[in-house]
């Protein structure tokens, strides 16, 4: 099956239950083409906030998942982290309807961080259908780059700070246009403590349960899972 068939496919179950949910009137139009509209993608976050459960870590399971990942926690200057990852751009260009395109890229976001086991693969072929950047022949593959590699406002969302490993769960901005970003590695000079990135390494945990618990409901609903086929 396709990711376009997939993708409406459960769009429509989601904006069923968020029908029955109460979070959204039964004349709303239903997916087309793989897109809602902007109300019921407003309705469905609503559903998924309220419906799924997402267990906080505990200081015992942060402390271990940072000392099986330390190097994925180590922030880095402008110039001296690096990280490899790949992307799904979805480029501005003259005459596009914005809020299609940013409709386009957060279905893509929301497939691809329920992608679970198979999500290489996944990310792959989302990016050879999807991008419109050169990369997305080579599966979105970007390399391994550094903050003065990218533009600025790229850079931003990336580095300065920033640790996560894995799809990020935001569309990144840039002058292109909308990106599904996956940070694949990062590489620092200098592992930091666990104190000093407590909360990057319950953000990342987080991300982890929040994955988990949008497959089960999807499996309850007898939605597709993964999303992206």
């Amino acid at each position: 099956m396709t990711a376009e068939l997939h993708t409406q496919e459960t769009l429509e179950r989601l904006q069923h239950e968020a029908v029955r949910a109460g979070l959204l009137d039964a004349d709303e139009p239903p997916p087309a083409d793989g897109i809602a509209s902007a109300t019921a993608a407003e309705a469905i976050e609503a559903l998924l906030e309220r419906e799924l459960r997402v267990p906080e870590p505990d200081e015992a399971a942060c402390r271990r998942h940072h000392a099986a990942n330390p190097a994925r926690f180590a922030p880095g200057g402008a110039g001296s982290e690096r990280a490899r990852m790949r992307h799904v751009l979805f480029a501005v260009t003259p005459g596009v309807d914005i809020a299609l395109l940013r409709q386009r890229a957060e279905a893509c976001l929301i497939d691809l961080r329920a992608a679970g086991a198979e999500a290489d693969t996944r990310f792959a072929k989302a990016a050879r259908e999807l991008s419109n950047c050169p990369s997305g022949a080579e599966g979105g593959e970007l390399g391994t780059l550094s903050a003065d590699d990218c533009a600025p406002e790229f850079a931003r969302e990336i580095f300065f700070g920033h640790t996560e490993v894995g799809v990020l769960p935001r569309l990144v901005h840039s002058r292109f246009g909308l990106h599904v970003v996956e940070v694949l590695q990062r590489h620092a000079g200098e592992v930091p403590p666990f104190e000093a990135v407590r909360a990057a390494v319950a953000q990342s945990l987080r991300q982890q349960a929040y994955v988990t618990a949008l497959r089960q409901y999807l499996q309850v609903l007898g939605a597709p899972t993964p999303l992206v086929q």
